[in-house]
């Protein structure tokens, strides 16, 4: 199904003038032709109190055709089931009376901007017995505007089997009015599913965070990619991912963001712990490291200097001490010895 846009003249407030002239005309014309049958009977009063009655009964048909739409704003016309065209452009337009419009999505709501009470339609309220209820009068216009959807958590395993709790913002707009109404049965629910399904599709491939013998990106050879360190790749992968999906729906993804992302509550404490445990062994080996370093730069300035000679036992002894004072987790309490080393 294709778009048709139609070019309709903006010519609703000369038809809306028109068609109240003719309803104040043929209420006078009623009048009358009524005072004419009382004064004398004519059939020329008898057409004129007719046609004034017939008006008045269907003369409110051809205010039905009148549309108007603000900015931003759509409305798919059918004509006894037959699509006949998108009017897109702001303005007061008159179209075919028996013309109705579609939009499948009037009435759903999502957690998302654009879908307010105020938005999508008003409420009138019929009483009824002694009871009243709320009666909703769906917009069908079709909103063009920029919208973002905010879907409810998911919990999801990451490639390593850990449950990670993810949110994702996605912003959208329809590009086609016709895909939208009939490509798929209602197509706000249609890009609801198609998130969450494309959200797990990608979660599931990166693990949480950095993991060794990993393949995110599919070519075979492990990387780094994890949800924690590569966010914008992971976002960029689930907004082609639903873009594939809502095409055929008229529907575009303009971006995708990641709003929220930790591990699940039975296990984050857990994780929590053993990302402290990390922290600790890497920090440590660091240490470690730079002792080491220095270790072998002091013995090597002493035996190019020829400060001191000293033999395996005491260079043992003597890395012993400077790695216990460069690893230690207090400042060391130094000895003196004013004695001799042998």
């Amino acid at each position: 199904m294709q778009e048709k846009v139609l070019e309709n003249k903006k010519n609703g407030m000369a038809f809306l003038v028109v068609f109240i002239l003719l309803y104040l005309a043929a209420i006078a014309g009623f009048i009358f032709g009524c005072y004419l049958m009382e004064a004398a009977f004519s059939a020329a009063a008898l057409i004129l109190l007719i046609v004034g009655a017939a008006w008045m009964l269907v003369g409110w048909i051809p205010f039905m055709g009148l549309k108007v739409l603000k900015p931003q704003e759509a409305l798919v016309l059918t004509l006894f089931g037959r699509y006949v065209g998108t009017l897109k452009n702001d303005g007061f337009y008159f179209v075919n009376p028996f013309c109705s419009s579609m939009n499948p999505a009037a009435k759903t709501r999502l957690n998302q901007s654009g879908d307010v009470d105020g938005g999508a339609g008003k409420s009138i309220l019929i009483a009824a017995s002694q009871s009243s209820a709320n009666v909703e009068i769906a917009n069908k216009k079709i909103s063009l505007k920029i919208m973002t959807l905010n879907n409810n958590r998911q919990k999801i395993n990451d490639c390593l089997g850990n449950p990670v709790e993810i949110g994702i913002a996605v912003i959208w707009r329809v590009t086609d009015t016709a895909k939208a109404v009939f490509n798929v049965d209602n197509y706000k629910e249609y890009l609801s599913l198609q998130c969450d399904s494309a959200l797990r599709n990608v979660v599931r491939v990166y693990p949480y965070d950095v993991a060794p013998n990993v393949d995110t990106t599919g070519d075979g050879v492990a990387d780094e990619g994890s949800l924690r360190g590569s966010s914008e790749i992971v976002a960029s992968r689930i907004r082609d991912e639903i873009q594939q999906k809502v095409a055929q729906a008229g529907l575009e993804i303009l971006e995708a963001r990641i709003t929220y992302l930790a591990y699940a509550p039975e296990i984050a404490a857990v994780m929590l712990q053993r990302q402290q445990a990390s922290a600790i062994i890497d920090a440590r080996k660091m240490i470690v490291d730079g002792a080491v370093g220095m270790v072998e730069m002091a013995l090597e300035r002493l035996s190019e200097n020829n400060v001191v000679t000293l033999d395996e036992e005491r260079k043992a002894a003597m890395v012993s001490n400077l790695l216990v004072v460069l690893c230690g987790n207090h400042d060391a309490q130094p000895v003196v010895n004013s004695g001799s080393l042998y």
